[in-house]
Formats: structure tokens, sequence, C-alpha cells
């Protein structure tokens, strides 16, 4: 058996009991095509190789080869890789050639569903590792935005992108990130969000340490803030690195509308945090053991609202937060248009007949609701998760130990906080270590001419990002 054969052989017992593997004989002229039908562009193919190889004689059919745009490979893995990578392989007589045909079926760029904004653009990245690359490189068209492609999983062989802008990013950290990724020994990463938990500085903590959007807009910010941004083949989402807590409460919308409406949207924002976490368990805390801390007329009301309640208030709270996360649950996994008739008529239909079968008060009702709606004001999803499971935490503190209980639960979770790094760098940055100049991008909204200088965090090497000119 020639080289020819050998090579052959050994490439197609690679790609054994794969239905959709493609393998096209042309034995008059001693060639073969090797492919998967899906990944490539057909048309292309058929005009750029098959034609001219159909209508080449054996003699004519070296010249073709020559024409194409293709690169001459040996390696027999570097064959296989390239095939599964959407090329298409083509074996004449002792030679190897590769060409690019990779055109995958995917869809059209659309808008974010989790990330909706009112002003501002609104495209959104799809799986496709390339459209997502055009969309960051239409919006930052620059020679300095440079690109990093490594592979994860030892099936998958998953890409994954690192950028960043040279000259802006602190390298240590484009390093550290590349040596994270490039130390993950997995069999397959389907999706960022998978990515960022195995490079996580404290992977036991709740708290999501990587900033992942589905954004364009959003990530080419980060870029031009000195961070390092990661994207995934086959995942609509990128992610940026470092990050602190208080980036999570940023959105797009806070720079596309007047600086005093952001401030105040984002303002807003943190209210609703503090409601969403403290707001249920407060109520838990006092009709348990504060009575002295109600008012004298509400006092009435609340009393004569729990006088049918056969549970203790911790029960009751605990009961109603789990129903409203059922609701959030399946309103979520429902088809669209279903899922918001659940979530309404579910939420008001459980809630009033709950009230008159005495299983909970008006008032805690009241109380719930308003926690949940506080929680979906959080512009990321991931970290909205992360504080609705905090208040099952408070809530059951709340209810053996009253104010103390919540006082003790707070002050592990600012703890927590405090031991957070990503990639190393403070996760509670401005405030811990104290950055009075990050302040005016952080819990407020500050006006462009204001914001000169890049964030702390990212411990640029060229801090100044505006010059006004006079």
């Amino acid at each position: 058996m020639d080289h020819r054969q050998q090579q052959l052989s050994h490439i197609l017992r690679q790609f054994d009991d794969c239905a959709d593997f493609t393998h096209k004989a042309f034995p008059e002229l001693h060639a073969d095509l090797l492919y998967f039908d899906h990944m490539v562009d057909s048309q292309k193919l058929y005009r750029e190789v098959t034609a001219p190889i159909l209508s080449a004689s054996e003699s004519e059919l070296q010249n073709a080869l020559d024409r194409l745009s293709g690169a001459r490979m040996e390696a027999d893995r570097d064959i296989v890789v390239a095939i599964l990578s959407g090329s298409v392989a083509l074996i004449y007589r002792e030679q190897a050639y590769v060409i690019d045909m990779y055109n995958p079926k995917g869809r059209s760029i659309s808008q974010s569903e989790s990330e909706t904004t009112i002003t501002g653009p609104h495209d959104a990245f799809s799986e496709p590792v390339g459209d997502t690359l055009s969309l960051i490189r239409r919006r930052i068209k620059s020679s300095h935005l440079k690109c990093v492609r490594m592979k994860v999983g030892e099936i998958s062989k998953t890409d994954v992108f690192l950028l960043y802008v040279a000259d802006i990013v602190n390298m240590h950290y484009v390093d550290e990130l590349s040596r994270r990724i490039r130390g993950i020994e997995i069999d397959a990463v389907h999706d960022t969000n998978m990515l960022v938990q195995l490079i996580d500085d404290r992977p036991s903590s709740i708290f999501p340490q990587f900033f992942t959007t589905e954004r364009p807009d959003a990530i080419a910010s980060k870029l031009a803030a000195g961070r390092v941004v990661g994207i995934m083949d086959g995942s609509p989402s990128a992610f940026s690195a470092p990050t602190s807590f208080f980036e999570f409460f940023t959105s797009s919308d806070d720079y596309y509308q007047r600086w005093s409406l952001g401030t105040a949207t984002r303002a807003l924002r943190f209210f609703s945090f503090a409601v969403t976490i403290l707001f249920t368990c407060f109520y838990v805390s006092v009709t348990t053991f504060h009575y002295e801390m109600i008012p004298q007329n509400l006092l009435l009301t609340l009393s004569e609202s729990r006088s049918r309640v056969p549970f203790p208030p911790v029960y009751e709270a605990l009961l109603m937060e789990l129903v409203i996360e059922l609701l959030r649950e399946a309103g979520a996994r429902l088809p669209t248009k279903i899922g918001q008739t659940i979530g309404i008529v579910g939420g008001i239909v459980i809630g009033q007949a709950a009230v008159q079968a005495g299983f909970t008060s008006n008032i805690l009702i009241i109380v719930v609701a308003s926690s949940a709606i506080s929680s979906f004001v959080m512009p990321s999803y991931i970290m909205s998760a992360s504080i609705r499971l905090i208040r099952f935490g408070l809530i059951i503190l709340a209810g053996i130990w009253g104010n103390l209980g919540i006082t003790v639960g707070v002050a592990y979770l600012i703890i927590h906080l405090c031991h957070l790094t990503s990639l190393g760098s403070s996760y509670m940055t401005p405030v811990a270590p104290h950055k009075p100049g990050d302040w005016a991008d952080v819990f407020i909204r500050a006006p462009f001419k204001l914001l000169k200088t890049r964030p702390s965090q990212a411990k640029s090497p060229n801090p100044a990002r505006m010059k006004m000119k006079k």
C-alpha cells in the first residue's frame, strides 16, 4: 500500500461511524475529497474545487490544484483537525491540500433577549465566533485590537479567543487569563458561562467573578477601558475581566441617556438591591421579635392580617418566596406568551387564594412581591440570581435571631465580598481599596467630560481616555 492509500485509510478510520462525513473518490484521477457537508459552502466547493477537478484531464490536474487557494499539509493529525474545523481536504497522489470552505448554518444577528435596552444599539452576539469578532471589529477599527486563539476541551476542542487593546491593557491580566484557560483539562466546554466557572478565583462563591454580556457595545466599552475580553465559538455570550461587584449594576442605557437620568437609574438599582435582600427578612424579624419597631396604626393592621395565619413568620415568608421562585422559573421555561400569562395570572390567583385560605397575610404578599420586582431591576441575570439566593439565608437568620441575625448575615456578606478577587484584583474596587476617583462612574454616571481616566482596576499603562479640546 503506497503512502497515499495509507494516509487516506488512516484519515477515514478517524471518521468511522460518522454518518455526516462525506468522502468523494475520483479513482481515474487518483484524487479524494474529504469534508463535512453541513460545515462547508456547497456551492463554493463545487465552483472552486469539484468542477475544476472534473473538467481537468489527469495531465492538467496538477495545474488545477496549484491554482486552488489551499495549503499543503503533511501530518494526518493536522488534516483531521482541519476537516473538523470546516475545511475540505483534497488528497491527490502523494499530496494533501486543505481548502478553507467553512460556512456554518447559523441564525442571523438579532436583539438580545436577556439584556434589552431602550436607547442605543440593539444588535447582539450570535453563536458563530466569526460573527462575534465581526461585531467587535466593526466598533473598534484599530490595529491595536489583538486576538489570541486557544482551544479548550479534549473532545470538543472549542475555539476560545482573548481580545485586548495593546498599549491600553495590562499584559499581566492577559497572561494570567491565558494561563488559566490553557490549564483547563476537561472533555468539553459548551458555553462562556461554563468556561468562566472553570477559571474563577473562588469557584465556591455564588457571586460571578467575570462580567458576561451578549451586547457588542458593552464589550467594546470594556476593551476601551483596558479590560481583557474572552469569546467562545458556539456561545452568544462574551466575558470581560477583571471585574468588580459594582460593575453588575451598570447598564449600557446609562451612557445613552442624559447623565442625570443615568445617575438616578443607577441609584435606583442600588436601592432595589437593598430592598431585594432586606425587605422580606426585615418583615420576619419585626413580626417575630421586634413588634416595638412597628408604628401603632400599622401594628393593628398587621395583627389583624396575621391573626388567621397558623405559621410563624419565617415559615410563611419562606413558603411565599418559594412560590415566587417557582412562578419565575415556570415563566422562564414556558413559551414567551404563555410564560407571561402564568407569571401574572398565577401570581394573582395564588396570592389571593393563599390570603383567603389563611396560609399567609396580605402584607407579606406585598413585601414578597416588592422584593421580587426589585430583583428584576438588576441588569445582570446572573447577579440577580445570586442575590435572590442570599435572601433565603437572611430570612432564616432573621427568623432565628431577629435583627441580630440580619446584622450577622450582612456582615458575613460584606466580609465575603471583600475576600473575593477577579484575576487577583479586588472584587470591591473602588470601595476596597478606596479609589474615590472611580466613584464618578460607579455610584453615579457623571458627565462624559469628567470621565477622563480608565478604571483603576484595569491598571492600564495608559490611564487617560479623554482629552477635551478647548
